[in-house]
């Protein structure tokens, strides 16, 4: 038998930061995202050997273990076992010999929420293989528990809900690890006018988001007023694009994006860099409205709001960089799974 699960990348629209501990303890944070249709990808299959055998195909990584109940933490392929860990250690399963095998339609770093999208991906595949009772909700606050406690890898918590649930949502990250999802329902004209204004930029160079997060956390601790000020800024972008989405207009998208994007690179000194400025300076001289990097910022991809009449110029301009734009749809489902019987 084998299972299959895949979960969805998303974009990080605008509150990006304020689900990161400890401002959303103190503060609450607020954000807004969409599920796309690039996604993390797994498959697990049930074998004779009496080994555990991890392969990552988009990295060229593999691993093989005897059968047992945990796994090293130790940085390699550290996701992939933390899940199997959890899942055995909490639900009281028995080991039993496996392949897994997973693959991302998008690099690590690329601000899309890649890291947290696999863990998902891969605990949605073992929930279908043992069958256990784990709800969205329970899903993503397990794949944020195995991610940010487990392994101990810097972030906030947005990324495994988007992925659980999928979609549109707007999100309230609350004291003591409360999270509350809310599907916003999109008209489709609106969603198809917002595939046509955004035009995703991948610059060609991924980043590790920790230190970014890292800088913003300090920040916080320290009460930096600069930069938790801007936090506030970027956490009121969430409230007023959620407004402007609901109401289709594009216009104040835009406006609201682009102011999000100038509060942001407040946040620490490595969120922009010569690459990424390059980038906006090439997409807004040829007309681009806005921008925005996803994710903690630092690389990865950028995010341009265009009148879908100039498209094909800041195509263009952007095609004398190193990167490449990368067409998506927006997708209206979480993580899926499945068996196959053979």
């Amino acid at each position: 038998m084998k299972i299959r699960s895949k979960a969805p990348l998303r974009l990080g629209l605008a509150g990006g930061g304020s689900d990161v501990s400890p401002y959303s303890d103190i503060y609450g944070g607020l954000i807004l995202n969409a599920t796309i249709n690039l996604y993390a990808h797994c498959t697990i299959e049930e074998t004779n050997s009496e080994k555990i055998e991890i392969y990552a195909a988009d990295l060229d990584q593999y691993l093989e273990y005897n059968l047992q109940d945990t796994l090293p933490i130790d940085g390699k392929l550290d996701l992939h076992k933390g899940v199997y860990n959890r899942i055995i250690k909490d639900f009281g399963v028995q080991p039993k010999a496996f392949k897994i095998t997973t693959y991302s339609d998008a690099p690590a770093g690329s601000g899309l929420g890649s890291s947290s999208t696999m863990v998902v991906c891969i605990l949605q595949a073992f929930v279908e293989w043992y069958n256990l009772p784990l709800g969205d909700y329970e899903l993503a606050r397990l794949a944020y528990e195995i991610e940010r406690i487990d392994i101990g890898l810097s972030g906030g918590k947005q990324d495994q809900y988007a992925a659980a649930f999928g979609g549109f949502n707007y999100m309230e990250f609350l004291q003591d690890d409360h999270v509350i999802v809310n599907p916003l329902r999109i008209k489709p004209w609106v969603v198809e006018e917002l595939e046509s204004s955004l035009l995703l930029f991948f610059t060609g160079a991924s980043r590790s988001s920790a230190k970014i997060i890292d800088e913003q956390k300090k920040n916080t601790r320290e009460k930096n007023a600069t930069a938790i000020e801007a936090m506030h800024q970027i956490k009121q972008s969430a409230i007023d694009m959620k407004t402007a989405i609901l109401h289709g207009d594009i216009n104040s998208f835009a406006s609201i994006l682009g102011k999000a994007w100038e509060e942001k690179k407040k946040m620490a000194q490595s969120i922009t860099n010569p690459t990424i400025q390059e980038a906006f300076d090439k997409a807004l001289n040829a007309g681009a409205i806005a921008g925005k990097v996803s994710g903690a910022g630092g690389g990865g991809f950028i995010m341009f709001v265009v009148e879908p009449t100039k498209r094909k110029n800041v195509e263009r301009a952007l095609s004398t960089l190193d990167g490449r734009v990368v067409e998506f749809q927006f997708s209206d489902k979480g993580t899926q799974s499945w068996k196959i019987f053979e």
